[in-house]
Parts: structure tokens; C-alpha cells; sequence
């Protein structure tokens, strides 16, 4: 797997929700077995079929492709990537070397619709030789918050949103809830990943934009006014739930501080579903705790200079 952004450990964690026994190998490499619908995943980038890792120079992979037993025929391309800049190696030079021993091995060339197309990619004391299988869909920034219907300032990237869902559980046959929907740019991002997904939001306002946004994006998810304290739905009637917690302002509702907002929704949400992961502008490890989570772990994410998302997944 070759991962994206700029923390091997997020990636790695989101990878798992689609694949079990994930490994770093080296930056920006991982493996992993039991791999399911990874075209999803926002911090993976492709996903091969391994043939074998190697020292990450030219001689050394042309060694390893030519002892390999390969089964397949056809027509082939040879795609090489120095992953993150890492090695500085000649990725032209290596296309040509490995598509050389294919070719020796029968492959026809088809640069542009080959039945297979090898992937080879070299980080930092590693190459990584495999079949590419799956390259996700990279198409983030076709739904930037500034371009959704209904926007408002500290919207979440949808990159982000979409690995949160993830984490949480967003699949096919899934059901994932935000009890702080804001926007919706959660549940749009959950709802493309597959899940049935409901949003709930103290603010009217709030409710008819993220509708817009999910019927912008979605044809199926459901958002309706309430309080994320006393949330309308049974006990366990949802698979994950994923919220961005209030970042540095009051709670809408009268009366209330927003530690015992965040502290109160995190035990309604507890009752809803078996695992979250919550967002916020700094750590809510001890409320969660005190409302019955166990914090399996925490990435500490750098947005700009002046905001950093704690990210806290609980079960």
C-alpha cells in the first residue's frame, strides 16, 4: 500500500477499517492482508499485489522481478514512484529496466490500457515490487467545503472527513451517525464510503444546509433538528458515530458550558453505538473516560499554526 499525507500512523489506522494485519513497512509503505473495498480510503493511495521487497536500487528490483514466478500474460506498463522524494532514485531509468525483463518474459507494452501494470516504489531503505490492484479515488477536491451548496467557516476537508468516517466504521451495510452534523461534511463523506448515515444539529440553519449538502452528494442520509445530549434514537442503533466537538466557542444551548456539552453527548453517543471518533480543538480524554470510553488512541493533527485537531477514537 502506498500511503498518503504526512502521518504514516493516521494512515495506517485508517487502512486497518479496510484491511487487517497493517504494517509500515517503510514512509509512505505499508502491507496488509484481507483487503476490502480500499477504493474508499482518503490516506491510501494504491493498493498491489506484493511480489517482494528489496534494497531500493535499480539492480536489486531487476533481481527480484526476474527470480519471481510470474503467471501472468498479456500486455504490461511499468509504473515507478519515489515515494515522498525519499530516494532520489532514476524512476525512468527503473521503468525501463523492469519493463526490459517483462518483455523478456513475454509481455506485450501497452502504455495506456495494459491487462497489468507492475508498480514499483522505493522509500527509504525499501522497494516494494507488486500488481497494482486498486488506486483510490482521489477526488477530494471536487468537493471542497467553499464549493458545496451550503458553507461555513471551518468546515472540515473532505480528505479528513472521509478517513474519520472510515475509522468509525462508514461501509457498505453500515450505519454511522454525527450528533454534531454542522455542514454535513462527515456524513457526505460517510455516505460515499457506503454507510447509512444520520445527522443531528442543535441549529435549524445548520439542518437545512447539511440536507443541501447531502442531496448534493448523496441519494440517501437523513438530518434532523435536535440535541446531540438527548439524542431521539434507541440504544445501539448505529454502528460508529464520528463528531467534530464545538471548537473554542460556547454551547447553543442555554445554560450550558461546553465541557458539559461535549461531556453529556459523549455518553448519549456512547449509548447509540458501540465506537466513535471524536474531533476537537483540544484533548477530551478524561470526558471521555467519565462518560464510559475507553481511548484507544489519539492523533494530535497540525491544521494550520493556530489549530490542531485531536483526534480521539473510542470503543
Amino acid at each position: 500500500m502506498e500511503l498518503a499525507g504526512d502521518s504514516d500512523a493516521f494512515a495506517v489506522r485508517e487502512a486497518e477499517s479496510r484491511c487487517s494485519a497493517v504494517e509500515l513497512l517503510a514512509p509512505g509503505l505499508a502491507t496488509a492482508r484481507g483487503v476490502d473495498r480500499p477504493d474508499a480510503l482518503a490516506y491510501t493511495r494504491r493498493v498491489c499485489r506484493l511480489i517482494g521487497t528489496c534494497e531500493p536500487d535499480v539492480g536489486t528490483a531487476v533481481a527480484l522481478l526476474q527470480a519471481a514466478t510470474i503467471e501472468r500474460t498479456g500486455t504490461v506498463a511499468v509504473r515507478a514512484r519515489d515515494v515522498r522524494g525519499l530516494t532520489g532514485i532514476d524512476t525512468q531509468a527503473i521503468e525501463r529496466r523492469l519493463g526490459s525483463v517483462l518483455v523478456d518474459r513475454g509481455f506485450g507494452v501497452d502504455l495506456d490500457e495494459p491487462d497489468w501494470t507492475l508498480v514499483a516504489l522505493f522509500s527509504e531503505g525499501v522497494a516494494a515490487l507488486g500488481w497494482l490492484e486498486t488506486e483510490t479515488v482521489r477526488d477530494f477536491s471536487t468537493r471542497k467545503p467553499t464549493d458545496k451548496p451550503f458553507f461555513q467557516p471551518g468546515s472540515m476537508d473532505p480528505m479528513d472527513a472521509r478517513a474519520l468516517s472510515n475509522i468509525a466504521g462508514a461501509a457498505p451495510g453500515k450505519r454511522i451517525l454525527d450528533p454534531m452534523c454542522g455542514t454535513g461534511g462527515i456524513l457526505v463523506e460517510a455516505g460515499l464510503s457506503g454507510a447509512d448515515v444520520v445527522g443531528v444539529d442543535a441549529q435549524q440553519k445548520m439542518v437545512r444546509g447539511a440536507r443541501r449538502n447531502l442531496e448534493a452528494y448523496l441519494d440517501a442520509g437523513s438530518v434532523v433538528r435536535g440535541d446531540a445530549t438527548r439524542l431521539p434514537f434507541v440504544d445501539g442503533g448505529f454502528d460508529g458515530a464520528v463528531f467534530d466537538a464545538p471548537y473554542g466557542r460556547q454551547s447553543k444551548i442555554e445554560g450550558e458550558s461546553l465541557e458539559e456539552l461535549v461531556g453529556e453527548a459523549l455518553g448519549e453517543v456512547r449509548r447509540a453505538a458501540p465506537r466513535a471518533v471524536l474531533v476537537g480543538d483540544r484533548p477530551w480524554n478524561d470526558a471521555a473516560e467519565a462518560a464510559g470510553w475507553t481511548v484507544t488512541d489519539r492523533f494530535d493533527r497540525r491544521v494550520h499554526t493556530s489549530l490542531v485537531r485531536y483526534v480521539h477514537l473510542l470503543d
